[in-house]
């Protein structure tokens, strides 16, 4: 029989029973993921809409090949099962990674586990309201009266789940610089006094996300800009502390009286 349950760290399992644990959680997440295509398929209608949504006027993406109808939909559906899937996904990983964690290990890594999902999502909202109508809108009328704008499914579609995508992963930039400081690799003010250079490597990302003109650039920048700061505040507020670093204390004995032998 599977283990379904997390493995303690006191626990020893022959490498047969990982195994056996590893394959069960695997198809955990299959199914859940399967289970989340099927709801997402099934609405597929709705979820297109709202791929739309960004778009501006009454435009409608065309398509030109005849599976392009199925193939654009049964990707977008792929990708919005697996952003469901995704707690699910992860909490498989930690379950099966949890016989290598310590207690104090487990409680640092579970607001980490609870902040991925969450900050993920929060990327993709923030990129489905606000970078892509503004990218959409601009490429679109960009140059209009000189082009017959139209707008190939596919591409579009694309377009959409890279930049969402990108936006989630945009968001783990606090995550980042929680780990790298409270595993003592940098400190906060190390981080604020090369606040500078951090601007400059966070401008370059920007240039390299998806979304050729400024305006998107402009856009996607500043919500990097805005996390680095405020992953800096948080490092200050949840880093290491001193018994966490591993900081020996420093025991300073009094001198022996001097009349003592």
């Amino acid at each position: 029989m599977a283990r379904l349950r997390p493995v303690d760290f006191e626990d020893r399992l022959t490498l047969v029973e990982h195994l056996d644990e590893l394959r069960t959680r695997i198809i955990i997440m299959i199914v859940a993921f399967v289970a989340a295509f099927a709801l997402c398929f099934w609405q597929n209608s709705t979820l297109l809409d709202i791929a739309n949504g960004p778009l501006p006027g009454n435009k409608e993406p065309i398509t030109f090949g005849v599976a392009e109808p199925f193939t654009t939909t049964v990707t977008i559906s792929a990708y919005a099962a697996l952003v469901i899937a995704l707690p699910v996904i992860l909490y498989q990983l930690y379950a099966f990674t949890l016989p290598a964690l310590t207690d104090r290990e487990k409680r640092v890594v579970i607001p980490f586990l609870i902040m991925v999902p969450v900050l993920f999502v929060a990327g993709v909202v923030f990129g489905y309201f606000v970078v892509l109508p503004a990218a959409t809108k601009f490429l679109l009328n960009f140059n209009d009266t000189q082009f017959n704008i139209q707008i190939r499914a596919r591409d579009y579609y694309s377009f959409f789940t890279l930049t969402l995508a990108v936006m989630g992963l945009i968001f783990q930039l606090p995550i980042g610089i929680l780990a790298v400081t409270r595993l003592g690799i940098v400190t906060p003010d190390q981080l604020s006094q090369n606040r500078r250079y951090a601007y400059i490597i966070l401008l370059v990302v920007a240039m390299l996300l998806p979304g050729t003109d400024p305006v998107t650039m402009l856009i996607e920048a500043v919500p990097l800009l805005v996390l680095f700061e405020a992953s800096v505040l948080l490092a200050r507020l949840f880093g290491r502390s001193h018994e966490e670093a591993g900081e020996p204390e420093i025991a300073v004995s009094e001198p022996p009286p001097s009349g003592a032998a």
